[in-house]
């Protein structure tokens, strides 16, 4: 499956463990939620880089204590429909101030990339390749919102002050 991460298509080095699957004290890992829960101080503490697989109808305050030992967090859309994944990115980014990867896995389509990157998402596993090649097109094509989110980029009218403070200092 493709990944699509900072703007261009990049290999997954993170592994996806099954719920019984072994953990390897080395390499990096993208553990499910209910299985890093059962663990969570230890799995935490790995040496190797670790991430969690996180379900869109799951608590996020269950894992804010783990926030600074994450490298990633997949929030997960399990239907096209279904964008309680976005809300979640943007507590996790705007509020729980997570510096991490932040991936979108399961149905993450074409026309949602460029609000997923508004929400904060960073990392896109899709499901083509054609797929990775149209967002890495579409996030070039829109380069100016309306709307503060926790993407970091400036809106419209941040812009347009910034724009009138310069020329009135001149």
């Amino acid at each position: 499956m493709p990944l699509v991460k900072n703007g261009r298509v990049a290999a997954d080095t993170f592994a996806h463990l099954a719920d019984d699957a072994e953990i390897p004290v080395e390499g990096a890992v993208l553990i499910p939620a209910v299985r890093f829960l059962a663990d969570a101080a230890a799995l935490s503490q790995r040496a190797a880089p670790t991430g969690v697989i996180w379900p869109n109808n799951r608590d996020l305050d269950e894992l804010v204590p783990y926030l600074d030992k994450l490298a990633v967090v997949a929030l997960v859309f399990p239907t096209f429909r279904d964008g309680r994944a976005y809300s979640q990115a943007r507590l996790l980014r705007e509020r729980y101030k997570f510096k991490g990867e932040l991936r979108a896995t399961g149905q993450v389509l074409r026309d949602q990339f460029v609000f997923m990157l508004r929400a904060g998402f960073d990392a896109f596993e899709v499901k083509k390749q054609a797929d990775a090649e149209a967002f890495l097109a579409t996030a070039k094509r829109y380069t100016v919102f309306y709307q503060p989110t926790g993407d970091g980029r400036i809106t419209a009218l941040h812009r347009r002050m910034q724009l009138r403070h310069s020329e009135s200092a001149s």
